[in-house]
């Protein structure tokens, strides 16, 4: 059996969670491949070290003296060597980083360097073989992660690697400078990695027991979900639960491999497991309520505008010309509404109104700010009747206005638009429906 096996930033946050880490690798001779993150938080007044990293070359790039700052890093890791005793130096590596620094190496090359110098203490720790991400994660020249030439390289890599470090978050551009993922890009990394040498098995151990049913900021000691599809999974990322990034899927959803969500501080819990597909049932009738704010409906009446064949597309194609993307269409009769992001059309929608009408002829357009959306994800809704009746019921209870419902073809998802001041009172109601404690 393989395992690829990610740790975020809190689980390498200092040397206490760096024992920890080894610990679990130690007690599993099949988690050979380790990807880490850089070092995270290790109290809520703390600073990632990618965001000292960033701090310290923005202040380099505009010609400020910059010394405190790196001195600043350096500490954190040399504090992490010392306290775990390890027979190392990371000087040549920090001179180097200065050099590049000063050299304008770029916001990439200095975020991806956090990742980079923890990879190489967790080599060190664990006596396996450090593989700088760089000679094996590709984009290519537009910059878009380049699967075609990675995956080749790093199985050629491995095949012969009992154990290895890859650092996350970063690889190299085809003009060998460093190219990073967005924030939290790791998880895609060991993703990768998973794929490349067809593990049994992808662990991603981060700073809670499992994938939460809701955002435990919003509810209450939420419940772990057990299990949860690709797809669910999709659904509920893109609505901002973030336990792993949500692109981490693909490297893998061709092959099946499953991954786990572990604990580092709690390693004896289950987790939450991750399937492209099950036949079981889910514990309970959702897997998971999510939403987000920020929102805006744009709002189009005309009489009889189902009949007028292409009224959606001369709109979205107004949206296009102001690079406005969509999120739901909601229609009736006269009238259909288009659900987008606030922030993409509020420096022009005075314009969108002027070119909609324009387009379409309508007798009104309007625009209500302040919607938020929420999805009420489940494999098993599909095959339970009475699930729409539950949400409406359960809002009714809380006199809570729904402005649009859309379910997808799938059945797996019914997404609502609500006031943003009734967005934490929704999730809640529809939590306390579904999950009963």
């Amino acid at each position: 059996m393989v395992k690829v096996v990610k740790f975020g930033g809190t689980s390498l946050a200092e040397a206490k969670q760096f024992i920890k880490v080894a610990g679990i690798i130690n007690a599993d001779s099949s988690r050979r491949y380790i990807v880490p993150s850089a070092p995270g938080k290790r109290s809520s007044s703390d600073t990632k070290v990618t965001d000292m990293f960033y701090a310290c070359y923005d202040a380099a790039s505009r010609g400020v003296d910059f010394s405190e700052l790196f001195e600043n890093i350096k500490k954190r890791y040399n504090d992490i060597i010392s306290e775990l005793g390890l027979d190392m130096s990371l000087e040549s590596e920090f001179e180097k980083i200065h050099n590049n620094f000063v050299g304008r190496a770029g916001r990439d090359y200095a975020a991806s360097r956090g990742e980079f110098l923890n990879g190489k203490i967790v080599a060190k720790l664990l006596g396996f073989e450090f593989i700088d991400a760089a000679d094996v994660i590709f984009f290519d020249e537009a910059g878009k992660y380049d699967a075609k030439k990675t995956i080749p390289a790093l199985r050629e890599r491995l095949a012969y690697t009992e154990h290895a470090v890859i650092p996350g978050f970063y690889g190299s551009m085809p003009n060998d400078t460093i190219r990073t993922f967005s924030r939290g890009g790791s998880d895609i990394t060991g993703s990768i990695v998973a794929a490349a040498v067809d593990a049994d098995l992808y662990e991603n151990w981060t700073d809670v027991s499992g994938f939460l049913l809701a955002d435990p900021r919003i509810v209450e000691n939420p419940e772990v979900i057990k299990s949860i599809t690709y797809r669910e999974l999709r659904e509920l990322s893109y609505m901002g639960a973030t336990v792993i990034h949500e692109d981490a899927i693909f490297p893998v959803m061709q092959k099946k491999i499953p991954i786990r969500i572990k604990n580092t501080n709690a390693p004896e819990d289950e987790g939450t497991l991750i399937l492209a597909d099950t036949d079981e049932p889910a514990e309970y009738t959702i897997t998971g309520v999510a939403g987000r704010n920020g929102f805006s409906s744009i709002n189009i009446e005309k009489y009889m505008i189902n009949n007028e064949p292409g009224a959606i597309r001369r709109v979205l194609e107004v949206l296009e010309e102001h690079k406005v993307s969509f999120e739901h269409i909601p229609s009736g009769i006269d009238n259909f509404s288009i659900v987008v992001n606030y922030e993409s059309i509020f420096e022009d929608i005075d314009d969108i109104i002027y070119d909609i009408k324009k387009a379409t002829g309508a007798s009104s357009v309007t625009v209500e700010n302040s919607i938020a959306l929420i999805a009420v994800v489940g494999r098993s809704m599909k095959a339970t009747c009475g699930v729409a009746s539950t949400i409406f019921s359960s809002l009714a209870k809380e006199n809570i206005n729904i402005k649009m419902i859309d379910q997808g073809s799938s059945e797996i998802n019914v997404v609502l638009a609500v006031s943003e001041k009734n967005y934490a009172r929704t999730i809640n109601a529809i939590y306390k429906a579904f999950v009963k404690k």
